[in-house]
């Protein structure tokens, strides 16, 4: 028995890994495709990159897990069933539900730690990634001028390049506008010059362009100078070499501060969305309650009639026609004053209504992500309940049929998944429905596969399914003839 176990589990854990690393692989190249505008181009260290896919790597484990771990058990039982490995299990007494007892443990094991890795590592990570990619996707490309083309790309400077060379540090026919208003003054100032050479200060925080046989024209026209002045003070200078420094930092990485999105749903463990989500009850129901109040008050106290004590209200027959009651002189103020009320409550419910929705969906959000905690590990008990006797029924290894069924399966269990959790955050379902409603869907059918699997069921099998259809047709030709032979003249 110990040596079957050992047997199964080698051959789980091999395709398991290689499976696991092709999956991550895919998933990181969706995520840089995704985000390559964002990343090429604005100058960033290597270990920037590194610790942004790291993070991804983490994230992605979501759906890297769940479906390798449906991938390689479809491969592991397939390829022991076309070798007729599960064949001399079964002839040694051994059934396939004990045979795969190591492999429910170790699943088990996958799950517990997919469950603490996605309480307590994955918000941290969310929350390390979430303000990285921020500051990723907020941060200047780099500058760089092309030919021909104005660059505005520092702040306060208007760039251009008639041509330059190949390694871009010589820039030919340079114009320079520095469009800033400094010290009052109006933004007039241009820098016209053959030739300039670029490099950086020892510090990396400053470009200094050196420029070679040029003129600077600068107006002294003030800012909120309107009427031109013929008398104003207009500045040439000419030069046959010049430096001009430009600031950098705006080209710098700048980190925010990670406190600004611990808040989000993502970034919390069990306890904190359990502390959330009971705080937001409380406002919802204290709006709820201040919503009815206002209601109230304005409904009793906005006529002058009921805040006079010696004023009796009228009887009124609610089912006859309520003008009759009024005075044909007052009933023109009476409808626009109802109107006008009318409108008010409209106005404030409005208001209320979008407060009231805003807390809502924070509500909802911190439901979903709680039973998202769950979901991680139970998807990959059920992706291989269903794998596992998958294999053992179609008895195909390698990256062939296994391939396919499993990414059928997994498509079915992610779109259910999807579908429900977008109803969920819509309002259409309730959150646990909304986030096990896949789960829901596909046990029977991990069920069903296993007891196929266990009584060794050709449920895949074409020439079972040929032999029925050929059965078939027979039976319905014979009743063909018969019924002809019936109506037949005799």
């Amino acid at each position: 028995m110990k040596k079957v176990h050992i047997l199964i589990l080698q051959a789980f854990i091999k395709p398991f890994l290689v499976t696991f690393c092709i999956v991550m692989f895919v998933l990181l190249m969706l995520f840089l495709f995704k985000y390559i505008d964002d990343l090429i181009g604005k100058g960033f260290e290597w270990h920037v990159i590194m610790e942004l896919i790291g993070y991804q790597c983490a994230v992605q484990l979501s759906m890297a897990l769940p479906l390798s771990m449906l991938l390689s058990s479809i491969m592991t039982f397939g390829n022991l069933g076309e070798s007729y490995e599960l064949v001399a299990i079964k002839a040694a007494g051994i059934s396939l539900r004990n045979a795969m007892k190591p492999l429910f443990f170790l699943v088990g094991l996958f799950a517990v730690t997919s469950f603490l890795f996605s309480d307590y590592i994955l918000p941290v990570v969310n929350l390390k990634m979430g303000s990285l990619l921020w500051d990723v996707r907020n941060k200047k490309a780099d500058f760089l001028i092309k030919p021909g083309i104005f660059n505005n790309a520092i702040q306060g400077y208007t760039i251009r390049a008639k041509g330059k060379s190949k390694d871009g540090t010589v820039l030919n026919d340079l114009i320079i506008y520095q469009n800033t208003p400094s010290s009052g003054k109006a933004a007039s100032n241009v820098l016209i010059a053959k030739k300039g050479y670029i490099y950086n200060s020892r510090d990396q925080k400053y470009m200094i362009l050196k420029l070679i046989d040029g003129v600077r024209y600068e107006d002294s026209r003030t800012e909120n100078q309107q009427i031109y002045d013929e008398r104003q003070q207009f500045t040439r200078f000419y030069f046959k070499e010049t430096e001009q420094k430009f600031d950098m930092s705006g080209f710098d990485l700048v980190r925010t501060d990670e406190s600004l999105f611990k808040q989000h749903h993502q970034m919390l463990n069990l306890r904190q969305l359990k502390l959330k989500s009971d705080t937001n009850k409380m406002v919802i129901d204290s709006l709820t309650r201040v919503s009815a109040q206002e209601l109230q008050s304005s409904n009793l106290f906005t006529s002058s009639y009921f805040r006079q004590n010696n004023t009796e209200r009228a009887q009124i027959d609610p089912k006859g026609p309520i003008l009759d009651y009024i005075p044909k002189d007052a009933r023109s103020n009476v409808i626009g004053s109802a109107i006008s009320q009318v409108q008010q409550y409209k106005d404030r419910g409005f208001n209320r209504i979008s407060e009231y929705q805003n807390v809502l969906d924070k509500d909802l959000r911190y439901d979903i992500e709680w039973h998202r905690k769950f979901t991680l590990a139970i998807s990959c008990l059920l992706l291989f309940a269903v794998g596992a006797p998958l294999g053992a029924i179609v008895r195909k290894g390698g990256l062939g049929a296994p391939v396919v069924m499993s990414i059928i399966f997994f498509l079915i269990y992610h779109i259910i998944s999807t579908v429900a959790e977008k109803s969920a955050k819509d309002g259409a379902i309730t959150p646990f429905w909304g986030m096990w409603m896949a789960i829901v869907v596909l046990t029977p059918l991990a069920i069903f596969l296993t007891y196929k699997s266990t009584t060794d069921s050709t449920l895949f099998d074409a020439g079972q399914y040929k032999i029925k259809v050929q059965y078939a047709l027979n039976w319905l030709k014979n009743k063909l003839n018969i019924g002809q032979k019936n109506i037949s003249p005799k």
